[in-house]
């Protein structure tokens, strides 16, 4: 089945009961959590063609997260049961999905070793590069992509103020690593914001 979602529409919460598993034909999905302060942490970002809420099907747990649209989406559902016979009869799948899991796996711990050690500026620098490509248009490769987030969710990603986020966008700016228009950021110096971002030993965190 597939359904349209409306921005800002929740797909599933944290502590819910799994029934099935998502692909995304249109649109960009927030996975997030919320903080003991009540904030809300956002730690990945799924895009056309990706699959998610697969974890708590694999794990037989409950959603460790919730997920919500960024945009206006179209994601198919495919039931639990029809997604699990899937697996058992598909080495294809099941090689993807292990690969799907690892790459998760590698992003959520340079994640944490970015928070913990990096400066807000490293931080919005690492993961502008990671939106970049995730917001790229397959069909112009060469154009950077138009990164359409709302500035408390960019805030959220990086994990500071929105209002220090806005600040350090005004710097990068002036500094030629970006274009802003209205909502959208654009990438305009790529080698200037990996050298901010200070990836030249780890420019495994945007491939």
């Amino acid at each position: 089945m597939t359904h349209t979602y409306r921005k800002g529409e929740i797909i599933f919460r944290e502590g819910g009961i799994p029934n099935g598993v998502f692909i995304i034909n249109k649109g960009f999905i927030k996975n997030y959590k919320f903080t003991s302060k009540g904030e809300e942490q956002i730690h990945y970002v799924s895009v056309k063609g990706e699959l998610f809420g697969y974890h708590a099907i694999l794990g037989d747990e409950y959603y460790s997260d919730s997920a919500s649209t960024l945009e206006d989406s179209q994601i198919t559902f495919i039931p639990k049961d029809v997604f699990l016979i899937a697996i058992h009869k598909s080495t294809g799948l099941n090689a993807k999905l292990v690969k799907l899991l690892a790459r998760e796996f590698n992003l959520f711990i340079n994640s944490i070793s970015t928070l913990a050690a990096s400066s807000v500026r490293e931080r919005l620098a690492v993961n502008l590069l990671i939106l970049d490509e995730k917001y790229r248009n397959p069909a112009k490769l060469t154009k950077p992509g138009e990164i359409n987030l709302s500035r408390a969710d960019l805030a959220n990603i990086v994990g500071t103020a929105k209002e220090n986020l806005v600040r350090i966008l005004g710097e990068f700016k002036l500094n030629g690593l970006i274009h802003l228009r209205e909502t959208i950021i654009l990438v305009a110096n790529k080698n200037e914001l990996i050298k901010k971002a200070k990836l030249h030993d780890r420019k495994n965190l945007v491939t």
